[in-house]
This record gives structure tokens, sequence and C-alpha cells, in this order.
């Protein structure tokens, strides 16, 4: 699953709204919004800040050795 869908899905199972969202986790709206819309280069640090919320964080997976 994607971080977008997991927050999507995260924040709809909390019944927030992406506004809501953003003022718990101390974002901007347009943040949560392109976030949410898998947007590709985003700051980790506020990535976090979202993924806090709900008990998580952003962390090294590793790939397996036919992913290099």
């Amino acid at each position: 699953m994607s971080i977008r869908d997991f927050i999507k899905e995260k924040r709809r199972l909390n019944n927030l709204t992406q506004q809501e969202l953003a003022e718990k986790a101390g974002v901007g709206l347009r943040f949560i919004r392109e976030l949410e819309q898998g947007k590709e280069t985003l700051r980790l640090d506020k990535v976090n800040q979202v993924l806090k919320l709900f008990g998580y964080e952003v962390g090294a997976v590793q790939l397996k050795r036919n992913e290099l």
C-alpha cells in the first residue's frame, strides 16, 4: 500500500477531513492534498508528522535482490 493510500484510509477511518488532519498534524492543507495525491517530492519530516497521529513513521525497508 502506498503512503498516499495509507493516509487517506487512516483519515477516513478516523472521520477526519483533510483540513482537520492538517490542523491536528500541524501541516498545511495543501501538504495533505499533495500527500494524498501522491506527490513524489514531499518533506519527510512533514510526512512523519502526519503519520505520527496514527502511530506510524516512515522507515527504511529492505528491497528484494531482484528489485535493485
